[in-house]
């Protein structure tokens, strides 16, 4: 439930301190149904996709009055410096920036205006919500890096891996708004994301990080709610999962242009059948393997 309470969010008391849950991983993994659940559960509040709070100037693509309100309020107590607004700031966020040393000159001068401005958008979130704890779906391994640096958060990671099968062929799909992506491409975006996803979560602490399989979500999802939530101390009761409100996050896929969704509907899990591909198979075999080693994990140690 959002609610409207006054004060400064740059003054914040301790037990305000923003609680951020980043779900971490490759596009097209789960990452929106997952933060909708969490947001239906008691003190979590999913803001979406939070890294085009930048690039689109804190102005939601999609309309509505209560989103409007909310997210122009955020912008106004959130105060970002107009030098990051427009896509500059993804230079410290796509994996793909890494390689472009055209670029290194303009991440070492926007680092620290760029750190500030997420450590105000969650305060900013935590104050406007009334929810301590801030669901972030971004899903870049390098924000979350980023993240890490954040004195004034308290950071929990969500590594969410989903059966490559399904992201290469989400990934080449043509009837989505979203970019699509050759088979070659989507395999090496894959290798990409969870090369630099897996260096990101293993430098994290233990006791607030956690790999989750989609799959695994989709089977036993209140034991996974349950996993996540007791990162950040936060038990709270599963949602009603055939009855899940998709809220007031900023940018997120198709899904949360719904008012409700259902995790047990197709088009909220977004399990498409796709047929398996011996490139993909191959090239992401030692991602498998090694994923299979990643701790902690729901029902791991």
């Amino acid at each position: 439930m959002v609610q409207r309470p006054d004060g400064d969010a740059r003054s914040l008391p301790d037990e305000s301190r923003p609680q951020v849950l980043y779900i971490m991983g490759a596009g097209r993994s789960g990452s929106t149904i997952l933060g909708v659940t969490l947001g239906n559960c008691a003190n979590v509040f999913f803001a979406g996709e939070l890294d085009r709070w930048l690039v689109r100037a804190g102005v939601p693509r999609r309309e509505g009055e209560a989103l409007a309100r909310l997210w122009r309020s955020v912008l106004a107590r959130a105060q970002p410096p107009t030098a990051l607004l427009g896509g500059v700031s993804t230079s410290l966020e796509r994996s793909s920036a890494l390689f472009d040393v055209r670029k290194l000159a303009r991440r070492r001068r926007l680092r620290a205006a760029y750190r500030a401005a997420c450590e105000s958008l969650y305060r900013a979130l935590v104050a406007l919500t009334g929810d301590r704890v801030i669901v972030d779906s971004s899903h870049y391994p390098l924000r979350a890096r980023e993240l890490q640096a954040l004195r004034g958060i308290d950071l929990y990671l969500i590594y969410l891996m989903r059966d490559p099968q399904h992201v290469v062929a989400s990934l080449g799909r043509r009837d989505v708004p979203e970019r699509t992506f050759g088979l070659l491409t989507a395999n090496a975006y894959l290798w990409l994301t969870h090369a630099v996803s897996t260096y990101v979560f293993l430098r994290h602490p233990p006791a607030r990080r956690l790999f989750v399989r989609y799959e695994d979500f989709l089977t036993h999802p209140e034991r996974v709610l349950t996993r996540i939530l007791e990162l950040c101390d936060r038990p709270a009761a599963a949602p009603d999962l055939s009855h899940l409100h998709t809220g007031l996050p900023f940018h997120g896929n198709r899904l949360i242009e719904a008012g409700t969704v259902s995790l047990a509907a197709p088009g909220a899990s977004g399990v498409s059948g796709a047929h398996g591909s011996r490139v993909t198979s191959l090239a992401q075999r030692p991602w498998k393997l090694l994923s299979s080693r990643l701790r902690p994990t729901v029902g791991g140690a």
